[in-house]
């Protein structure tokens, strides 16, 4: 059991830094107001990132034309992504038998 749990816990890690960096290149391609967005790729990006850089819109929104809630989406993502890590990490060292216990 404790082997499935450090597999999906491995997934999960993976898949939250794919995410960091697909909100990075959503939050860089922002600052290029000629971006075509119908463009497949950059809709596609626009489409995965958007719902969650929403959330945070909801609480901090633009000031004076700068969207200042991306930062505190990327610092909730990296949060949660340590968290993730540090969960990870004490179930391999359980599964495996090793920790400072």
């Amino acid at each position: 059991m404790s082997v499935v749990a450090a597999t999906l816990i491995t997934a999960i890690s993976k898949f939250l830094q794919i995410y960091f960096v697909l909100l990075i290149v959503r939050i860089l391609l922002s600052w290029f107001p000629n971006i075509d967005w119908s463009n497949p790729i950059f809709s596609t990006i626009s489409q995965l990132t958007d719902p969650y850089l929403n959330l945070f819109r909801s609480i901090i929104p633009p000031i004076g034309g700068l969207d200042l809630s991306a930062i505190l989406a990327i610092l909730a993502l990296q949060l949660v992504s340590g968290l993730v890590t540090a969960a990870g990490s004490s179930v391999v060292a359980m599964t495996y038998g090793y920790g400072g216990f």
